[in-house]
């Protein structure tokens, strides 16, 4: 088997592994907080709040710095001590005792971010261009899995063993990839540069030459706004599903079977769209991602049951699997594998911003008009963002390929690749 055909699938194992870790324990931080740091309930809102952003806001900062590490030293060096201090993290989660310390621990947590980023310029530089959709859609969806099955996981292990076995459980698994990362992946991916390539384009100027870029540019903003779009909801879904069931009865199984529907689809949908993405472009697989997402987005608001509620999520959730897919392969596309490190450190950043800012906005728009608005301004804040990316869209294009001339450092083309 060809090393990159290994490689994809020892990251995909990899995503489920992170993702479920980080799944696991997320959704149960504030029962955490009540039962085992003592924390009122009148006010576990606001150590929540706390709690969450912390990591977020921290993360945004350092994920670029580790990434332009990252393309200076290795990627695999990058992503080991990333797994490692996540590792730490999680068994320190297991034994803090109060709500401070699980404060500090959240902070660790978001200094130690760019394990994703880094796994994505590993498999970017070394798979073939003609196979980049399928590894990174494949790799999509393993983290798309983890979310589904992690709070499973997390739940019943939280059941059995007490909330803190999770922390370990969550410890061991990123151990686990630590090991993994070590003896797997071989030294030096982002070096493979053709050297026409690298004769063409010097490393100067690092992070601020590629927001110079208008691919980039494009990309960063959509990933920050669709990751915006899916936490703009995640503060009302468990209410507007007790709205739509008419009761409380069972919310947080029936909220959790709801959240999971949308990583199921996407589970199945994401290696497709990589393929939909060779075959037609990944600029127009993202057109159409963002647009049937977010059409589906506005369709679920509308029915007053649970049950078509939930058959509009999956289909959205088919859409959805393939927009970050296609970014990522964007970024791909108008990078070199010495720049890939930067690139995903830059769009991880930019999603925390999402993050930061998602939860907020809908929390606001819940208060002064309804949850059945939030859920509908959700689909269409990525209706709008289609049409924006369709209006900013290259000029010049080649009427043949669907292609552009990459826009360097001043509006100076270089190369061809597919662009958004």
């Amino acid at each position: 088997m060809p090393y990159w055909k290994a490689l994809v699938w020892f990251l995909t194992i990899t995503s489920v592994f992170m993702s479920a870790s980080y799944t696991m324990l997320v959704p149960f931080l504030p029962m955490y907080l009540i039962d085992e740091l003592g924390v009122a309930q009148s006010d576990v809102n606001i150590w929540s709040g706390l709690i969450f952003s912390i990591s977020f806001l921290i993360s945004a900062i350092m994920a670029p710095i580790w990434g332009a590490l990252s393309d200076k030293k290795s990627h695999k060096a990058m992503a080991v001590r990333a797994a490692v201090c996540l590792a730490i993290s999680y068994v320190w989660g297991g034994f803090v005792q109060t709500p401070w310390e699980l404060f500090a621990m959240r902070s660790f947590q978001g200094f130690s971010a760019g394990l994703w980023p880094a796994c994505l310029a590993i498999m970017t530089s070394t798979a073939p261009r003609e196979k980049m959709g399928w590894c990174l859609g494949l790799m999509q969806g393993g983290s798309t899995a983890g979310g589904v099955f992690g709070p499973l996981i997390g739940g019943v292990l939280a059941e059995v063993f007490g909330m803190r076995a999770s922390f370990y459980f969550a410890g061991a698994a990123l151990g686990l990839i630590a090991l993994g990362l070590i003896f797997f992946i071989k030294g030096g991916e982002q070096k493979k540069i053709a050297p026409a390539a690298s004769d063409k384009k010097k490393d100067k100027g690092g992070s601020f030459k590629l927001l110079k870029v208008p691919v980039i540019q494009r990309m960063l903003f959509a990933a920050a706004v669709v990751q915006l779009a899916v936490m703009l909801v995640q503060p009302v879904l468990p209410l507007y599903i007790a709205e739509l069931q008419g009761s409380m009865d069972n919310i947080v199984m029936v909220s959790g079977i709801v959240f999971s529907v949308v990583g199921i689809s996407g589970v199945f949908a994401a290696p497709m769209w990589g393929r939909i993405g060779t075959n037609i472009g990944y600029r127009w697989a993202l057109y159409v991602a963002l647009l049937g997402g977010g059409i589906f987005g506005v369709v679920q608001a509308i029915p007053g049951d649970i049950t078509p509620f939930v058959i509009w999520r999956f289909v959205g959730g088919i859409f959805f699997a393939g927009i970050f897919p296609a970014i990522n392969a964007l970024f791909a596309e108008n990078t070199l594998p010495n720049e890939r490190g930067r690139i995903y450190g830059l769009s991880y950043a930019a999603q925390q911003i999402g993050s930061v800012m998602g939860p907020i906005l809908g929390g606001l728009m819940a208060t002064f008009w309804s949850n059945s608005i939030v859920v509908m301004a959700h689909g269409f804040v990525m209706i709008l963002l289609v049409i924006l990316l369709y209006l900013k869209r290259p000029k010049n294009q080649d009427p043949g390929s669907g292609e552009t001339i990459i826009e360097v450092e001043a509006g100076q083309p270089e190369q061809k690749s597919p662009t958004a």
